[in-house]
């Protein structure tokens, strides 16, 4: 990504927050990755619950996106809160967005939009952590995201990894995998753009190291798995060692797994229609990979935290990235007959004030916020609620980022609030204050 995606003004800078710790072995993650991965054996009853999708990909706007220039235009509130941006009508009578958004216009029949989000967290990090994980931050406990929460309860064929994220989802801890433990984090994907080439650490070899290496390192290690285990039985490096080099070599095997990051296999016109940039191939890819059966990916777009030159930054930068790649994932996803099983989520941490600023700028605003849904049970062409003539907070039907969170897992077959265990044993529902809105369902 460019280098002004690289912090926030909180001093957020494009750091691996998600790093499951220091060094790699054999250029893969830390062995007690997926350490835990054999408990998810017990969960899968919840397979037999009737679903509709049976996957997601969120879009992280990462940032904070101002939803009064996006996707909540309010044209006739005064001037100094009005967006300089007009909105225009979509493919859905009566439903309009902005100018800038003209390719995302003509999908609109197929999205839903929520207006009447809202919570009350007006910084990066906390407030990612509420969004991803559906759980207002607490530092009694580190909640999961809801990516670690589909690893950990919807099974996966083998050989392929259950949660991919590319990019960051900031945050103290968003993204990654919480009480679960580190077997249910994310595999980080690394570059993209024009060329199309990715780096996948967890499920890609170092340049010149070939599996039987591995292996052969593998059985070097499992000759000093008894002498690690007699200096600390309870080691969670220890204890993944085993599960781990199983679970890597599977994937680093998968057929499937490395066909779906070789976008070469796409044409060129449908890479073009995505965007060629690290974001738009990385949005082409998740498609590929929900193919192959990846349950979660999270591709991250930063730059939305616009306290400066809003306009000048959303119309020229973000918006026709955004407007580009979105569109055609929802194009694409429908033509491929996908779009009913595969929920697409649109989303930052929050909006942004109501008040332009004195240097053509918004800041940060939680009491306001817009959402884009799509597919996978989701209602079509509709939008969820409204808000007040300047758009600072919800005037109808007012949900919170834990509803949102719950409703996606309806559609995904999994009760919201289930119980999981902590590692001290204690029972956690997955969205503690979360209900289904069920105005959003098909």
């Amino acid at each position: 990504m460019p280098r002004s995606y690289v912090s926030d003004c909180e001093g957020f800078h494009r750091r691996d927050f998600l790093k499951l710790g220091a060094g790699g072995l054999f250029g893969l993650t830390l062995p007690q990755l997926l350490h835990l991965e054999a408990q998810a054996a017990q969960q899968n009853q919840l397979l037999a619950r009737q679903r509709r999708a049976n996957a997601v990909i969120m879009l992280w706007l990462s940032g904070g996106p101002s939803h009064q220039d996006i996707w909540d235009l309010k044209p006739t509130a005064p001037e100094g809160i009005r967006s300089l941006f007009k909105p225009i009508p979509t493919k859905v009578s009566g439903i309009q967005i902005s100018e800038h958004l003209p390719k995302t216009a003509q999908v609109a029949d197929k999205i839903a939009i929520v207006r009447s989000l809202y919570h009350s967290i007006p910084s990066h990090g906390p407030a990612s952590v509420f969004m991803t994980t559906g759980n207002k931050p607490t530092p009694a406990l580190d909640y999961p995201s809801m990516g670690s929460l589909t690893a950990k309860l919807m099974k996966t064929e083998k050989g392929i990894p259950p949660y991919i994220c590319f990019g960051d989802v900031r945050g103290d801890r968003g993204g990654v995998a919480g009480y679960l433990g580190t077997a249910y984090n994310p595999f980080i994907v690394e570059g993209g753009g024009k060329g199309g080439s990715f780096r996948v650490r967890g499920i890609q070899l170092p340049n010149g190291f070939t599996l039987d290496d591995l292996e052969k390192r593998d059985k070097l290690f499992k000759g000093f798995d008894e002498t690690f285990r007699s200096l600390d039985r309870s080691a969670d490096l220890v204890e993944g060692l085993d599960t781990f080099h199983q679970q890597a070599l599977e994937i680093l095997r998968s057929d499937k797994t490395k066909k779906a990051f070789d976008l070469d296999q796409e044409p060129p016109a449908v890479r073009q229609r995505y965007g060629l940039t690290p974001f738009g191939q990385g949005v082409l890819a998740a498609r590929r990979l929900v193919e192959s059966g990846v349950r979660f990916i999270t591709i991250s777009l930063g730059g939305w935290d616009t306290h400066r030159q809003n306009f000048d930054v959303l119309s020229n930068r973000l918006l026709p990235s955004l407007d580009q790649t979105l569109s055609a994932l929802i194009e694409d996803l429908h033509a491929r007959g996908l779009l009913d099983s595969t929920i697409v989520y649109c989303a930052g941490e929050f909006g942004r004030t109501p008040k332009i600023n004195k240097t053509a700028g918004r800041d940060h605003w939680a009491r306001s916020m817009s959402v884009v849904l799509a597919g996978g049970g989701i209602k079509r062409g509709y939008v969820h609620g409204s808000t007040d003539a300047q758009g600072m907070a919800p005037a109808t039907d007012p949900c919170t980022p834990d509803d949102v969170c719950a409703t996606i897992f309806h559609c995904l077959g999994i009760d919201p609030h289930m119980e999981l265990m902590t590692s001290t044993g204690r029972p956690i529902q997955l969205f503690r204050e979360g209900r289904v809105i069920e105005k959003l369902l098909a």
